[in-house]
Parts: C-alpha cells; structure tokens; sequence
C-alpha cells in the first residue's frame, strides 16, 4: 500500500505519504498550520513529501482526504486535489471525516477500548460532533447542534475529542465528562490510518457540510445514537 494522504479541512494544512511494504510502513509527512492560504501551499507540498518520501506519482495505490466537517473553502482545496491526483494516477480516492480522525486519535491514545465522541466548535453556542463505538464505527451521522443539548445527551463518564471538548463541558455542566484531547485539526497520521483501511466504495471523496445552506443544524430530538 502506498498512499498519499491531505488534509485541508480545517487551520492546518497536512500531507503524508504511506510506503507499506509487507511488515515494513514508513510514513513521510509536512504540516503547516496556515488559517488561509492552502490552496496556495498545498500542491508544493504534496510534491516536497513525495519527493521526500522517494517515490513517484504513478506508485500510488490510493488518495485519502479529509471530507469535513470544516472550512468550505478548504475542503473544496483539499477534495479537489485529491480528485485530480486519482484520476491522473488511476488510483481510488477515499474521504475520511474530520470527526472520525479526532476520535481516531483519542482511540490510540486510549487505555482500552472505549466510544469517543468527537467535536469541534462551530459558531455561537454550536459545536459540530460525533459519536463512535470503541470499534470506530460511527453510533449516527454528524450533527451541528448546541453544545448544551450535545453533552446532555452523553454517556455516563463519555470521553471527548477535539477542539469543541471544553466548549460542550462548559456548556452542559457535567463533571463526569473526559477529554482525551482538544486538537483543532487531525493529526494527518489519523488520516493515513484510516484511509489505508477504508472501504473505497462506502468513502466517497464528497464533501460533509454540517450548515446552510448545504444542510440545516440537527434538531435537538435527533439525537447522537439514531
């Protein structure tokens, strides 16, 4: 398996090449922490760790991309170079969620194997947000919903994920909350992770828009577990 792996989604701009040999994996990887500008730095990086990593366009068996929840610009930069990698090369592009590679994160950092829900903060009182068994399979779709209204409906003693964790802690007033971490951005090494074992066909690379007017915010009877 030999994969490049983007990520634009949100203030960081990443790239990592996967070379997975049999037993041996190296992964090569660049991040940089921009707010704007991806589209400008991005396909410099992406052939910088290539060149680094020592292998050729034509070598790649598959592109990975954080598909959202994030920014509209840059996740039209991040998927549309993704897209136009995969054609050229002839090699599938998969989308991984932004919120599923949080809670990965959690997930290998964790003692044992638990569910993790994942948010980043949205505006006003809103955060975006999602739950995942302790196996990585996602509990229900992501949601844009109020902070408060997300804690509420938690798990006893959940464990939270991302830059939104002390958002919804605050929110709600729960004590019995966790928080694994509050990164803003995914780690790209969760990227790579994840897109190396996704299913091509169930991972389209679309974009996950979680408001208008792509898509309302979740009413607050739909809940985290439907």
């Amino acid at each position: 398996m030999r994969l490049l792996a983007i990520d634009t989604a949100l203030d960081a701009c990443s790239v990592a090449v996967l070379d997975r040999d049999g037993g041996q994996a190296r992964v090569t990887s660049a991040c940089e922490v921009l707010g704007r500008g991806h589209a400008e730095r991005l396909m410099a990086m992406i052939g910088e760790v290539m060149a680094e990593a020592g292998l050729p366009f034509s070598a790649l068996d598959r592109i990975a991309v954080t598909a959202g929840p994030g920014s509209f610009t840059g996740l039209r930069v991040g998927l549309s170079a993704a897209r136009g990698i995969a054609l050229v090369v002839g090699a599938p592009a998969v989308g991984i969620g932004t919120l599923d590679a949080l809670a990965d994160m959690a997930r290998e950092g964790a003692v044992e194997p638990c569910p993790v829900f994942a948010v980043l903060e949205a505006k006003g009182p809103e955060i975006y947000g999602q739950g995942f068994a302790a196996d990585g399979m996602p509990l229900a779709a992501p949601v844009a919903m109020a902070a408060a209204d997300f804690g509420l409906q938690l798990p006893a003693g959940a464990l939270l994920a991302g830059a939104g964790a002390a958002k919804v802690v605050a929110a709600c007033g729960r004590t019995d909350l966790r928080v694994a971490h509050e990164a803003a951005w995914p780690d790209i090494a969760a990227v790579v992770r994840l897109g190396a074992e996704a299913d091509p066909l169930a991972h389209p690379p679309e974009p996950v828009y979680l408001r208008p007017p792509d898509a309302a915010p979740a009413r607050r009877d739909e809940g985290l577990f439907a």
